[in-house]
């Protein structure tokens, strides 16, 4: 694996499934003994949570133009 100049790596595909990393997850590099490692960090998990446990639950079948105008007092 190579550094680029901005010292980016790319995270191999099967140890981001392993761990759960997607596209905007926070990791943290752990140093121990000279060994250096990569961490999900955990607060993705607190931040999306809540949202995470309401999805797909909704029951309204609004269009989402629907749904403004309602917002937005229009008739």
């Amino acid at each position: 694996m190579r550094v680029t100049v901005k010292g980016q790596v790319t995270i191999p595909q099967d140890i981001r499934k392993k761990l759960g990393i997607t596209p905007g997850c926070e990791v943290v590099f752990k140093e121990d003994k000279g060994r250096v490692y990569l961490v999900k960090a955990k607060t993705q998990g607190r931040k999306n949570r809540h949202f995470r446990r309401l999805r797909g639950i909704a029951t309204v079948k609004m269009t989402t133009d629907e749904i403004m105008a309602l917002t937005r007092g229009e008739k």
